[in-house]
């Protein structure tokens, strides 16, 4: 049964002072956010209320401990005017992997879909319609015991914050393919969308882009043989007029685009392959003539063309994305669908 829901709305929305043609990806926040706590081994009663800043205490076992996980999703404006999400099931059941990964307690995901739809409800004036623009939605499930010791919280706190967003990426990537650090290794966390994964990536991230690139390719822990993951993205590379993809692990986040992605390819007919692929796999096709595409995915990025790869001492170009049609038609029958514009053959959309 779900809980009642608390409403606390602010006294004076923010929602003119955004400039809705300007809005860069994770700088402004809607008027009101869920908050749901869990203490006494128990789900609390959720509120929404407005955004504001957290008060912790110093000892807060996440700042100490890393105990913290996140997802995120979108909401966009349907063409009859509905609030569509993408998915959100999926996320709300990754969140919950993540957090049996962390040694967190699991929430009820059908009751978190209905409180999601009554925050984004409530803010849907903040739902931006510009092309390439969304709702960003990130929920945020952390251990809040103000205690310094070693073991998992009792005590937690779970957030869903929004915020209108225009593109992740605003144009083609060069990458940069990584062979001394690692982003996970098995039997770690890598499969899980928690904090630490993401604050190991960001020195080698701030080495590569002091060098000009935009994004890292990432490899395995034993060899840095075969691409894993970049630090936001999934991997594609097209070889032959093949899709092929690193298949999941503990190591690889199970990304729901990616997911969504391969579904729509074997739908259309076209031969995806989820397999190891190498380094030199992939520079051998390219100087053979048989790379003609490589993208990222992620529901940030959405699908975002790699223009140049590089290792120390090579780098390759790929064709101009403009003439990629696989990747072009991809994206553009995935956003279709998250839009009400193309048919929801998979029952992804749940709208509101």
């Amino acid at each position: 049964m779900v809980k009642e829901l608390k409403v606390t709305k602010v006294e004076n929305s923010r929602l003119d002072s955004v400039d809705f043609n300007n809005i860069p990806f994770g700088h402004v926040f809607s008027d009101h956010m869920l908050s749901i706590d869990f203490k006494d081994g128990e789900w609390q009663e959720p509120e929404i209320i407005p955004f504001e800043s957290l008060k912790l205490s110093p000892a807060c076992s996440a700042l100490h401990y890393g105990q913290s996980i996140f997802e995120g999703m979108k909401a966009e404006r349907g063409k009859d005017g509905d609030i569509l999400f993408f998915r959100p099931d999926a996320n709300f059941s990754r969140l919950n992997k993540s957090a049996s990964r962390m040694g967190m307690p699991n929430f009820n995901e059908q009751d978190l879909l209905y409180y999601l739809g009554k925050l984004v409800e409530l803010d849907q004036a903040w739902i931006p319609t510009l092309e390439g623009s969304s709702l960003y939605i990130r929920p945020l499930y952390f251990g809040n015991d103000s205690f310094i010791g070693v073991r998992s919280a009792q005590t937690y706190k779970l957030l869903i914050m929004t915020g209108p967003s225009g593109p992740y990426y605003a144009k083609p990537v060069n990458v940069y393919v990584e062979d001394t650090y690692i982003r996970a290794a098995e039997g770690g966390t890598g499969f899980a969308k928690t904090a630490g994964n993401y604050a190991a990536s960001l020195y080698p991230m701030s080495l590569a882009k002091e060098n000009g690139y935009d994004q890292i390719l990432w490899t395995d822990a034993k060899e840095h043989k075969y691409f894993q993951e970049a630090g936001t993205m999934n991997l594609f590379f097209v070889i032959d007029d093949v899709v092929v993809t690193p298949p999941l692990s503990d190591s690889i986040l199970p990304g729901i685009t990616r997911d969504s992605f391969i579904t729509i390819l074997k739908d259309q007919g076209v031969k995806v392959e989820e397999r190891n692929v190498s380094v030199e796999e992939v520079f051998t096709a390219h100087k053979e003539g048989r790379l003609s595409d490589a993208f990222g995915a992620g529901t940030a990025a959405v699908l975002i063309p790699i223009k140049t790869i590089s290792t120390r001492n090579e780098k390759i170009e790929l064709p101009d994305p403009n003439s990629r049609e696989l990747s072009i038609n991809l994206k553009k029958h995935f956003v279709d669908i998250k839009r009400g514009l193309a048919e929801d053959k998979f029952g992804w959309i749940y709208k509101i």
